[in-house]
C-alpha cells in the first residue's frame, strides 16, 4: 500500500502531465515549458523541477504515458480468442479511433520529431507495446500452420526481440512460427497501417477520397490478406 507521500507524488506527477498535455494541444511539444506547467497547477517552478528535471524529461514522461495509453487501448480492443482477421480489424480500427481522439498525442508519437529532443532508451519498451498486440495476433493465427515461405532474414533484431518477448511473457518458443518472411510482412503491414492513419490525420487524403473510413477499411482488409489472416 503506498504511503501518503508516495500517493501525493503520484497525484502531483499526474497533474504535471495533464497540464503538459494541455500545452501540447495549445502550443505544441517544441514550446513546452516547465514554468508554464507550474503556473497552471499552482506550483512554483522550483517545486516542479523536483519531479521533472528538464523539458526533455517532461517530454519523455509524456511520450511514455501516451505509448502506454495507446498500447492499453489496442490490448483492450483485441477480442482474443476470436478470428484472426476480426482481431486485426478491431485493433487497426482502435488505432485510428485513438489517433482521432488524441491528435496531438498521436503527432507527438508519430509526427515530426521535436527539435533538439532525442528519446532515451526508456521509451523503447512502451513504444513496442502497440506493435506486440499485432504480433500476438499474427503468431496466434499461424501457430497451427506456420508459413512455409523462407527468405533471407533482414529483420533479425526485430525477430529476436519478438521471440524473446514471447518466451518471457508466455513461456513459448515462437521462433518456428515467426519466420523471417512473416516478420517482414508483419512489420510492413503495421507500418502501412500507421501510414494510412498519418495520411488521414495530417490532411494528405484531401482530394483522394470522400470516405476516409471506407478507404482505411479497404487498406486494413487488404493487409489482412498479405498476412494470411483471412479465414483464420
Amino acid at each position: 500500500m503506498p504511503t501518503p507521500r508516495e500517493t501525493a507524488r503520484t497525484e502531483t506527477m499526474a497533474a504535471i502531465l495533464s497540464a503538459a498535455r494541455t500545452q501540447l494541444a495549445d502550443i505544441g511539444p517544441a514550446a513546452l515549458s516547465l514554468r508554464a506547467v507550474a503556473r497552471e497547477i499552482g506550483m512554483v517552478s522550483s517545486a516542479v523541477y523536483r519531479y521533472v528535471a528538464s523539458r526533455d524529461e517532461l517530454l519523455t514522461a509524456l511520450i511514455v504515458q501516451c505509448y502506454d495509453e495507446l498500447g492499453a487501448t489496442l490490448e483492450d480492443a483485441d477480442p482474443q480468442g476470436g478470428k484472426a482477421v476480426d482481431r486485426w480489424v478491431a485493433v487497426c480500427d482502435a488505432l485510428r479511433s485513438w489517433a482521432a481522439a488524441h491528435p496531438h498525442e498521436y503527432a507527438l508519437l508519430y509526427g515530426s520529431p521535436v527539435p533538439g529532443y532525442r528519446a532515451p532508451q526508456t521509451t523503447v519498451g512502451p513504444a513496442t507495446r502497440p506493435t506486440l498486440v499485432v504480433v500476438s495476433i499474427v503468431v496466434d493465427a499461424h501457430r497451427s500452420a506456420p508459413p512455409v515461405r523462407i527468405e533471407p532474414d533482414n529483420y533479425s533484431p526485430a525477430r529476436d526481440f519478438v521471440v524473446q518477448h514471447f518466451r518471457e511473457t508466455r513461456g513459448e518458443d515462437v521462433s518456428g512460427v515467426m519466420t523471417p518472411d512473416l516478420m517482414a510482412r508483419t512489420l510492413s503491414a503495421w507500418i502501412t497501417v500507421f501510414g494510412a492513419v498519418s495520411f488521414e490525420r495530417f490532411g494528405h487524403l484531401v482530394g483522394v477520397t470522400e470516405d476516409t473510413g471506407a478507404f482505411y477499411a479497404d487498406i486494413v482488409r487488404n493487409l489482412a490478406s498479405t498476412l494470411d489472416l483471412s479465414g483464420r
